[in-house]
């Protein structure tokens, strides 16, 4: 596997991130479930296997983001031998003490070979910088992959908002802590 460099994103990058296939592919769901009895409400999230993959667009429009990347107050990019293969968006504003991550794309090309996990590991190194104690990560509930991913870097789950992206879809919230 050739080495994959991190560093802030330039001016020259945003074509490149652009660019890269935002979408996803699935197999798998989380399906909120809402139960109300009275004076109680209970909302939980059960895996639910979809009847064949679907590819999934990206929650936000990749030409939009622009707008969001000059906003965030961090936005590193993913090269393997000087090539951009992808980009994580942080910002500190959303939580206090929290680092953010509000997105992360992978070239469809190098999916599943330690980019994503090499970014969110700078993210990680970004925020204690930022002197911020946790760490969040929003995902799709349509993005199994992503969610088995966080999962798998130690990341729980830890809520939800409903209507959070601009295509009203529900976001998840997996969190853990720097310290």
């Amino acid at each position: 596997m050739p080495k994959i460099e991190i560093r802030s994103a330039v001016s020259s990058d945003i074509p490149v991130l652009i660019a890269l296939d935002h979408s996803y592919i699935s197999e798998s769901t989380w399906q909120m479930e809402i139960f109300q009895e009275e004076d109680v409400i209970k909302i939980g999230f059960r895996v639910s296997r979809l009847p064949r993959s679907v590819r999934v667009e990206y929650p936000r429009s990749p030409v939009l983001l622009v707008d969001d990347w000059t906003a965030h107050d961090g936005l590193l990019v993913a090269s393997i031998e000087g090539e951009v293969v992808g980009y994580i968006g942080l910002s500190l504003d959303n939580a206090p003490s929290t680092t953010w991550i509000t997105d992360i794309v992978v070239a469809r090309g190098v999916r599943r070979q330690g980019v994503g996990s090499i970014l969110v590991m700078a993210a990680q190194e970004w925020g204690l910088q930022h002197h911020t104690i946790r760490i969040i990560l929003e995902i799709q509930p349509k993005n199994y992959p992503a969610i088995q991913f966080a999962k798998k870097l130690g990341f729980n789950f830890c809520g939800y908002n409903d209507r959070y992206y601009a295509n009203h879809d529900i976001a998840l919230f997996f969190a853990r802590s720097l310290r």
